[in-house]
């Protein structure tokens, strides 16, 4: 019997031999991948020579990626000596586009971007979701979802798919078993969003993806955090508190998918009673309302980014109560964050969601209480540093997750597009 293996989606078997249409899709990927990481704006010539492909085959996968709105040639840069220069590729700004959707607890959000990374509409409208029906709620994030489509078109862009972050326990197929938050227990999300047009049908590319949103906001983080961030904790910090966790640049999900629900490691076993029915659990000494409530703050509802902002201007004029209400969470999520870290041997930690605008302050006992508790802190010290992407992360993260299932596989929007 002949061997068969799997190998970058490409079938190939023992004699060499690979389907045509195998190598075709094989080398889309590559090179669309080759300019999607590049630095500077790689020519013709240049992909040739990293890829080991020919310059005829590079000319001819650039071509059908020009036509389908995935690469467009940039200007070449000015060039000494004799010689027309190359002209660059960079990935186009006007072909397809990953939607990104959240509910939390106290907000909707939905942003588009674009195939170059950028946040082309961005759109909030907060609420207080914990007494909305999910069916309720769904129908408000099916038209905020209408608006960011509508913009989109009206740029020129088409929606390829949409992930919707969801601060709970996702298990395959979209069925959200537990947001204990938001009061939701086993909601069938695409089922009370069947029919909505969401996005584009693509090849490969699944309409609508549900998913946690610490998950989305640590794929946006790896993306657009400094380069080199390949390991770390990302924390987002709202009402509720999740952690989504990255290893070697790829997201770690557990065995059933439910990994990083740090806000309920229990940071004092007797202590106060927490809304999924365990004691002591970190959110309920560092999450918003926790935090508002010991500073003295009314208003305890307030959405995540106006906490924030006020918790901020507090701190930022030296306002006692306020200062220690951040002193104590941050030691709260240091003693939490230390475990983790002692466990998964991680060297980052990112502070996001609500947390970010905050960082200043959280950071110091969180570094405090992971240097004095991780095993290998004097060796090897843990940066503690805000999410590049601060409040917006899990949406554009899950926008960012559909573009990176486009530049894995192109193959499926040419199809489309052809």
């Amino acid at each position: 019997m002949t061997a068969v293996w799997q190998c970058q989606g490409v079938t190939s078997t023992s004699t060499g031999a690979v389907r045509q249409g195998s190598l075709r899709e094989l080398n889309l990927a590559v090179v669309l991948r080759r300019i999607a990481a590049a630095d500077r704006p790689p020519s013709r010539a240049d992909l040739a020579a990293a890829t080991g492909l020919t310059r005829a085959t590079v000319s001819a996968v650039v071509d059908d990626l020009i036509a389908g709105r995935l690469v467009t040639e940039a200007d070449p840069a000015p060039r000494a000596g004799a010689g027309r220069p190359a002209r660059g590729l960079v990935l186009a700004a006007d072909g397809p586009a990953g939607l990104g959707l959240e509910v939390n607890v106290d907000y909707l959000a939905a942003c588009v971007v674009d195939l170059t990374g950028t946040v082309r509409h961005h759109l909030v409208r907060r609420a207080d979701l914990r007494p909305v029906s999910p069916a309720d709620t769904l129908d408000r994030l099916a038209a905020l979802a209408a608006e960011a489509r509508a913009a989109a078109v009206r740029e020129g862009l088409t929606l390829a798919g949409a992930a919707l972050a969801v601060p709970g326990l996702v298990s395959d197929g979209g069925l959200v078993r537990l947001a204990p938050n938001l009061g939701w227990r086993d909601v069938d999300v695409p089922r009370l969003l069947g029919g909505r047009p969401l996005a584009e049908p693509v090849d490969g590319i699944p309409p609508l993806v549900v998913d946690n949103e610490a998950n989305l906001a640590a794929l946006g983080e790896l993306h657009a955090g400094p380069p080199g961030s390949a390991s770390f904790l990302h924390v987002s910090g709202e009402i509720g508190i999740g952690a989504g966790i990255v290893l070697d640049g790829a997201l770690y999900r557990g065995a059933r998918g439910w990994s990083g629900e740090i806000g309920h490691i229990p940071v004092d076993p007797r202590g106060r009673t927490c809304r999924c029915g365990g004691q002591g659990c970190l959110e309920r000494y560092a999450g918003q309302e926790a935090i508002l409530a010991a500073a003295g703050l009314p208003g305890a509802d307030l959405p995540a980014d106006t906490a924030a902002a006020r918790l901020a201007d507090l701190a930022a004029a030296g306002d006692p109560a306020t200062l220690t209400a951040l002193t104590d969470a941050g030691t709260a999520l240091g003693v939490a964050v230390a475990g983790v870290v002692n466990l998964l041997d991680l060297d980052t930690v990112v502070l996001g969601g609500g947390y970010a605008p905050l960082a200043r302050w959280l950071s110091p006992p969180v570094v405090a209480e992971v240097s004095r508790r991780v095993l290998t802190a004097a060796w090897a010290p843990v940066t503690v540093r805000p999410a590049a992407l601060g409040a917006q992360s899990a949406a554009v993260g899950g926008a960012a997750s559909v573009i990176r299932r486009i530049i894995d596989r192109p193959v499926g929007w040419l199809a489309r597009s052809g």
